[in-house]
């Protein structure tokens, strides 16, 4: 599935066009180039999903927890700087990663072998005039 972002204001509805499609899938893995917009597009994502925090990156505390309207949490993870998956699992990435909520992950190529089967790949493009291509596909399964 591709999704085509021409500006700010396209957001919502391909934040809703993802969601929407992949409503029994709940852990998101978010790639793309610096700057290609994985933090402001998770943002819209969680504003849809009724978010009533403000949306931030978690670079430099690795997880923010947002709560939407009705208590449901939200996880905003970000891989950057780790420097291996050992910290992953001293911080306990595996409660977000099998538990039943949403958890948007940034930089997911430094760990993706910790990804569960299911994992919603999102691959975000820059193009021309800024446009945005996302381009989405299921991950490969995981063994252990």
């Amino acid at each position: 599935m591709e999704i085509i972002i021409d500006s700010l204001g396209a957001l919502p509805q391909a934040a809703s066009t993802l969601t929407g499609t992949h409503n029994s899938n709940r852990i998101f893995a978010f790639y793309g180039s610096m700057g290609a917009g994985k933090t402001t597009f998770i943002k819209a994502i969680c504003e849809y999903l009724g978010a009533e925090d403000l949306v931030s990156s978690p670079t430099f505390t690795l997880v923010n927890e947002y709560r939407t309207s009705s208590g449901e949490p939200l996880f905003h993870i970000d891989f950057y700087r780790i420097r291996n998956t050992t910290e992953l699992f001293d911080f306990g990435i595996e409660e977000y990663l099998t538990g039943e909520y949403y958890c948007f992950i940034e930089w997911p190529e430094l760990a993706e072998e910790i990804l569960p089967p299911g994992t919603v790949k999102v691959k975000i493009s820059v193009e021309e005039n800024e446009r945005r291509r996302v381009t989405v596909t299921s991950a490969t399964p995981f063994a252990p």
